[in-house]
């Protein structure tokens, strides 16, 4: 990843999306060529010359203080995420931005706290949204994580790429440009990770709407929020879900999809699960870990 060239788009990008009205600022009287503010209206915001700002689109800034990068962050409106992309984006090239190379694995632990969600959707994602590990009701409900190649485990690829998706998940557009989001926060953070380079490729190549969403570099960390899913046996499914780090591994999230007790989805999870219950004299089986 060209690190001045996604500075100067994400700079770009934010910028455009604000509007003289919403930074406060009076009409001045000229044409405007693009939407949003100029440069010089940012720089006049966060308070640095236009000249410097100029220079940081540019990728010709050098390392701005803490105290400028959150004025341009209060200029610009951005948000957590946008924050610390705009901080990855900037920061030195070190060993330590490089991801990793060997397969992430999920210690035994946090299986056993997946298997122990067993009335809920539940998976463990790692890095570029790998499918590290998921429960029984979350492969029924998403797809069947363990019987793909452990190197296709991915969500980002299933939204995207699998026919099936987009007549499974509720309002699919939405989730499918959210986590794009995602893959863009991940790329600001390791910019030289080269299977989530192969992976912005191979979604380029096959989906229709990638490049789009890429392209207008937005950045999303998923926390929580809600999820809606439509299932052929069981019908439509609502859940919120939670999504936070493992602890000690800051490149694993657990996500849970919660139920209202007593509601009609958490009466069709129920329907579900027993029709989906492993028969008892079935061998245990513990799922591929990457």
């Amino acid at each position: 990843m060209d690190r001045s060239s996604e500075l100067a788009d994400f700079l770009r990008t934010r910028r455009a999306g604000i509007t003289p009205d919403m930074a406060g600022l009076p009409a001045d009287g000229r044409a405007r060529r693009v939407p949003g503010l100029r440069r010089d209206e940012v720089a006049r915001l966060a308070g640095v010359s236009t000249e410097y700002y100029t220079r940081l689109e540019q990728g010709r800034g050098g390392n701005p203080s803490p105290q400028v990068l959150e004025a341009l962050a209060q200029a610009l409106r951005l948000d957590t995420a946008e924050r610390e992309h705009l901080v990855n984006l900037l920061a030195r090239p070190t060993p330590a931005r490089r991801a990793p190379s060997s397969p992430q694995r999920v210690r035994p632990g946090l299986h056993l706290m997946l298997h122990t969600l067993d009335h809920v959707p539940a998976f463990i994602l790692g890095r570029r949204t790998d499918v590290l590990a998921s429960n029984r009701l979350a492969r029924a409900i998403l797809t069947d994580f363990d019987a793909l190649p452990a190197t296709r485990r991915n969500l980002a690829r299933y939204f995207l790429l699998d026919p099936a998706a987009r007549e499974r998940v509720g309002d699919w557009e939405r989730i499918a440009a959210e986590t794009v989001a995602m893959l863009r926060l991940e790329a600001g953070r390791y910019p030289h990770d080269r299977q989530l380079a192969d992976l912005v490729g191979e979604l380029t190549l096959h989906s229709a709407e990638f490049s789009t969403w890429w392209n207008d570099h937005r950045v999303l960390r998923r926390t929580h929020g809600t999820k809606h899913y439509h299932h052929p046996l069981v019908g439509d499914l609502h859940f919120a879900y939670e999504s936070f780090q493992a602890p000690g591994d800051t490149d694993q999230t657990m996500c849970v999809y919660n139920v209202e007790p007593g509601s009609p989805t958490a009466e069709a999870l129920q329907l579900l699960s027993s029709w989906t219950a492993p028969q008892r004299n079935a061998p245990a089986m513990r799922p591929d870990v990457q």
